[in-house]
């Protein structure tokens, strides 16, 4: 069986929105470094699929295929990229699958199948159907130091809370945090 590993890159405030025409844009370039590079390749592992929501395929898919020869675009671009689209059939960045719209089924599915662990990055809305879904197994926040009070947060006001475990935690020189967390299951209330 599939793990199912979300990996966010977030600030101490919750925003995951970054580049395009966000107010503080490449808020995350500043905190990048070949240490931390090899800690998110480390996390990553050397064999991985990726599931992910169309924005963000849409995105990678117009960065990674020419970003060169390095390690993290090179796992990148052999991994098989898993899309939740109702436009399957314009996916051409592979070796890629579109999943259908019984996508809770569909995911179920695909994680109780032997192959690598599936990576989701960004993909917010998909996150949280994994988590309330109780599919995912685990969630790495990569945590810059910067609060930046407006934009896209990783979970909506409706999210339904969420129990975690810590595993473990990394850091840089640049203050740059890898936390990683087991899902436990839904929190209950006091």
């Amino acid at each position: 069986m599939r793990k199912i590993r979300i990996f966010e890159h977030i600030s101490l405030d919750g925003i995951i929105e970054h580049d395009g025409d966000y107010t503080y844009g490449a808020w995350t370039t500043p905190y990048r470094s070949p240490a931390g590079a090899g800690m998110l390749l480390e996390a990553y592992g050397t064999n991985f699929d990726l599931l992910l929501g169309r924005r963000t395929y849409d995105i990678f898919s117009n960065f990674w295929p020419t970003a060169g020869n390095f390690p993290m675009a090179n796992a990148i671009n052999a991994a098989k990229k898993y899309i939740v689209t109702h436009q399957p059939d314009s996916l051409e960045w592979g070796p890629v699958e579109g999943l259908s719209e019984d996508l809770a089924k569909d995911i179920q599915d695909l994680k109780s199948t032997d192959g690598p662990d599936l990576i989701v990055v960004g993909s917010s809305t998909l996150t949280s159907l994994l988590l309330a879904q109780g599919l995912a197994d685990e969630v790495v926040l990569i945590t810059y130091p910067v609060l930046l009070g407006k934009g896209k947060r990783l979970f909506a006001e409706d999210f339904d809370a969420r129990k975690l475990e810590f595993v473990s935690s990394q850091s840089t020189p640049t203050g740059l945090l890898l936390n990683t967390y087991r899902h436990v299951g839904a929190l209950e209330k006091a």
